[in-house]
């Protein structure tokens, strides 16, 4: 089984982190560092479906298990992720019980879904068919994103729907969804985050967010919450940061070598 899934089966935690760069030195970098698992992200970046097999090539070579997330929930889309070898999507925006619904019957082959049918890249071209077809549903990790106030609302009906393992909370959208943009700590998203991880608890669906400027008193934090499924940070992000810190030691530096020779 998909070592992620078997591990947050298992009651443990998983860590993560995400990619929006279709390089697959980025990905391997970030494989390699010890991530179990890398999100591709497809909804906000500029990757598309050719590049994802090199990818995913690089990613599982450094020992992590390929994801990724849908641009929306689109069955057509997750299919060819699957077929393609993703170990599982990440769909945005899923604010209802049919959304829910849709995205299970998208990842799932009958009789649990409606994933069709095609010879592909994630069973070595035909080759490892059968033995795919017989595993994929219990392999595949379906994870969706709790996004807005209204899935929020609606959160005991979507999960109530079979074949959801996870969720991941969107905090920036989940924020502008309340009106409140940006405000990643304010009440009000605190309060919608908590109905939503009581809710999982009560369904046994693993709770999962997003850090994406993490440190470390945050990750304590949402794991002893009881946030299992666990992302951190993004390549964009790493570089950015760490770009910026550089910037202002060599500045720091230069000034303090002005000062000694003044």
């Amino acid at each position: 089984m998909n070592p992620v899934k078997s591990k947050l089966k298992r009651g443990r935690s998983s860590i993560g982190s995400w990619i929006a760069s279709a390089h697959v030195s980025v990905a391997e970098i970030l494989a390699g560092v010890g991530f179990e698992w890398i999100a591709v992200d497809m909804e906000h970046s500029n990757i598309v479906l050719s590049d994802l097999p090199a990818l995913f090539a690089g990613i599982e070579n450094s020992g992590a298990v390929p994801l990724v997330r849908l641009p929306e929930n689109d069955p057509s889309f997750a299919r060819r992720v699957l077929d393609t070898g993703a170990r599982g999507v990440i769909v945005p925006m899923v604010n209802s019980k049919k959304d829910a619904q849709s995205v299970v019957e998208a990842v799932k082959y009958p009789p649990e879904g409606k994933r069709g049918v095609g010879i592909a890249r994630a069973h070595a071209y035909g080759r490892k068919f059968q033995e795919h077809v017989k595993k994929s549903n219990q392999d595949v990790l379906v994870v969706i994103q709790i996004e807005h106030i209204d899935a929020v609302k609606n959160i005991e009906s979507i999960f109530s729907v079979p074949g959801i393992d996870a969720y991941l909370i969107g905090p920036y959208d989940m924020s502008g969804s309340l009106g409140i943009p940006g405000q990643l700590r304010h009440p009000k998203v605190e309060e919608a985050k908590a109905k939503v991880l009581k809710a999982a608890r009560n369904k046994r669906i693993v709770p999962g967010i997003h850090l994406v400027h993490p440190s470390e008193p945050e990750i304590r934090e949402v794991l002893g919450l009881g946030y299992r499924f666990v992302a951190l940070s993004s390549d964009i992000l790493l570089l950015k940061d760490a770009s910026d810190q550089l910037r202002k030691m060599a500045l720091d530096a230069l000034r303090k070598s002005r000062l000694a020779r003044s």
